[in-house]
């Protein structure tokens, strides 16, 4: 689904990602770990657009992204999430919902501007569909109460529903758990698989371990930048090396 080849991102004289290959399957939680500057959002920026690479490839369902532009790359199917909690706290939770829509729309500002038939039947389904995406996480009964309202834990809930809202194959996922207390990350953990179940596949960074040893199918570690190491997770958990670079050690 996802293949990244030899990819290395530079900023000026700082090499923040440094020929990193890894690739996504279909219907699979791919994580991606590593200490803190490893590189891990830095490569996320690459992959959804928002960075363009020094060198190196990307290939999503079978077509070159690599120099494609965010909104580009989310037309074709892939979806994000970011680490700080992105929404519009003052808009209500359905609206943030329709937001993540906004690019599959296909009325432009005449029909808007003027409610034309096809924009009021275009608006009712997304608005049929943001509910939809709310009651798959609990949310419906909170859909138009200010997204600020919410939870913290709700609130990364919503931010990962307006990710699904695009319709996504793939989303990256970045550091969902951030902030969760323990209820609030068992959660998330049933939620990760309903989003496969839904087709979806997913790749996430994510700093608690615990939740990325029970939940991805395959693992890739960033370290300085550069991939360390990849494996199921019994592999990873017992690989020294990337046991030296999370605990330190001698050289």
């Amino acid at each position: 689904m996802l293949q990244v080849d030899h990819l290395t991102l530079k900023f000026g004289g700082l090499i923040a990602n440094n020929d990193v290959s890894m690739q996504v399957q279909e219907g699979k939680i791919t994580g991606l770990i590593g200490p803190n500057g490893a590189g891990k959002t830095t490569f996320f920026n690459s992959i959804s657009g928002v960075y363009k690479p020094t060198s190196g490839t990307i290939t999503f369902r079978g077509k070159r992204i690599d120099g494609l532009q965010p909104y580009q790359i989310n037309q074709m199917g892939m979806s994000r999430t970011y680490q700080v909690i992105n929404l519009f706290k003052k808009m209500s939770v359905v609206e943030n919902v329709m937001v993540g829509m906004h690019p599959h729309m296909k009325q432009g500002y005449f029909a808007s501007a003027f409610k034309t038939a096809a924009e009021r039947r275009e608006e009712r389904e997304c608005y049929e569909r943001a509910y939809e995406l709310l009651d798959f996480v609990g949310l419906k009964g909170r859909a138009f109460e200010q997204a600020g309202s919410l939870s913290y834990g709700q609130q990364r809930h919503l931010e990962i529903v307006r990710g699904l809202a695009s319709n996504p194959k793939l989303i990256l996922l970045d550091e969902p758990a951030a902030g969760m207390n323990s209820k609030e990350k068992e959660e998330l953990n049933e939620l990760l698989y309903r989003i496969i179940d839904r087709g979806v596949s997913i790749l996430i960074i994510e700093h608690d371990m615990k939740l990325m040893m029970g939940v991805a199918d395959y693992l890739y570690v960033l370290n300085y930048g550069k991939l360390l190491a990849e494996g199921t997770t019994s592999e990873i958990q017992t690989n020294p090396e990337v046991i030296k670079a999370y605990l330190g050690g001698d050289e």
